[in-house]
């Protein structure tokens, strides 16, 4: 109990000083970036707004005000759970996040699971066939996937499946000019299925590489080579040697990858047009958004973070070894 409750501290600790970094950097680079918030606010109307005007806007959201007493007001305010107010949708953070919350996170997390599923047997398969013409394959497609440019991949995806095919939708998280309340749960998987494709190929190449070459270190390692000698093949080889050996390393490249993950989804979100984290994060960066920027980059800071402290505790579960490590270290 002891050992968790430290683990915990230091997790929360890491957690702190992460944010802490993540939001001084982010914050810096905004302030170098050339886009001037005031005419990113007015847009197209700028030269019919008069100078009074514009300092008027500006002193609105106290952009007149130095870079650094605005950085302090604002942290003053993030401290007591306000993350201010978008300045192109005029909602709080809060609320803008919390409306795409649910659909970016269903496509990321989707798409995670269907890369980590394939990626993993594609990678066992093409361990099993070492050599052989059905790993030649797999490895030219993996290899393939993994140079693809992801934007040139969601637009092939779009062109093929929703423009030649007619498969898919084009674009969008539900049908256009459907009211909210007759959108069904079908209607949005729909909708989801061509991006969260696209989203997931991103992550099935270099896990089934990774694991094909972890899985074929272990197939050479003196305890499968006894196994073999006692007669063992196949499933059975796999079953009882392999693949939870091979499942360790796996794990640690599926969750490392959620970082990617959040990245990817803001390129296929703009492809496909799904109103998600990703899209609020392009809008936010090129018309100056700075506290849906800010409370954007926190969010999926604490959605990686979770991700790996998420690995750390699946380890244990995985490797009898680690959890006896942990058992014996907390005394």
């Amino acid at each position: 109990m002891i050992y968790w409750l430290k683990w915990a501290g230091e997790q929360a600790l890491r957690l702190v000083l992460l944010l802490i970094a993540t939001i001084v950097i982010t914050y810096i680079l905004i302030q170098l970036s050339p886009i001037d918030p005031v005419q990113s606010y007015i847009g197209a109307d700028m030269m019919r707004v008069g100078p009074e005007q514009r300092a008027a806007i500006a002193a609105y959201w106290g952009w007149d005000e130095p870079p650094l007493i605005q950085f302090g007001k604002w942290s003053a305010a993030f401290l007591q759970g306000d993350l201010g107010t978008s300045t192109i949708y005029r909602l709080p953070v809060t609320e803008v996040i919390g409306e795409r919350f649910v659909s970016s996170v269903a496509l990321m997390i989707s798409s995670w699971v269907i890369a980590g599923i394939v990626g993993f047997m594609i990678g066992s398969i093409a361990a099993m066939q070492r050599d052989k013409w059905l790993d030649r394959i797999l490895r030219t497609i993996c290899y393939t996937l993994a140079s693809a440019p992801l934007f040139w991949v969601a637009l092939l995806m779009l062109l093929v499946g929703a423009v030649w095919l007619g498969l898919f939708p084009i674009g969008l998280a539900a049908p256009a000019g459907v009211l909210a309340s007759n959108i069904t749960v079908w209607d949005k998987i729909y909708h989801m299925l061509l991006p969260s494709a696209t989203l997931a190929i991103a992550g099935i190449a270099p896990l089934a590489l990774h694991t094909r070459q972890k899985m074929i270190d272990i197939l050479d390692s003196d305890f499968v080579l006894y196994a073999r000698a006692k007669g063992e093949r196949g499933i059975t080889l796999y079953r009882r040697h392999i693949w939870r050996n091979a499942l360790l390393p796996a794990l640690t490249v599926q969750f490392a990858s959620f970082g990617e993950l959040f990245g990817g989804a803001i390129l296929v979100e703009q492809v496909f047009s799904y109103p998600g984290l990703g899209q609020a994060t392009i809008e936010a960066a090129l018309r100056g958004d700075v506290p849906l920027l800010l409370g954007l980059v926190i969010f999926s800071t604490v959605f990686v973070f979770v991700g790996n402290t998420m690995a750390d505790l699946l380890y244990g579960l995985v490797d009898p070894r680690i959890r006896l490590l942990r058992q014996g270290g907390k005394g």
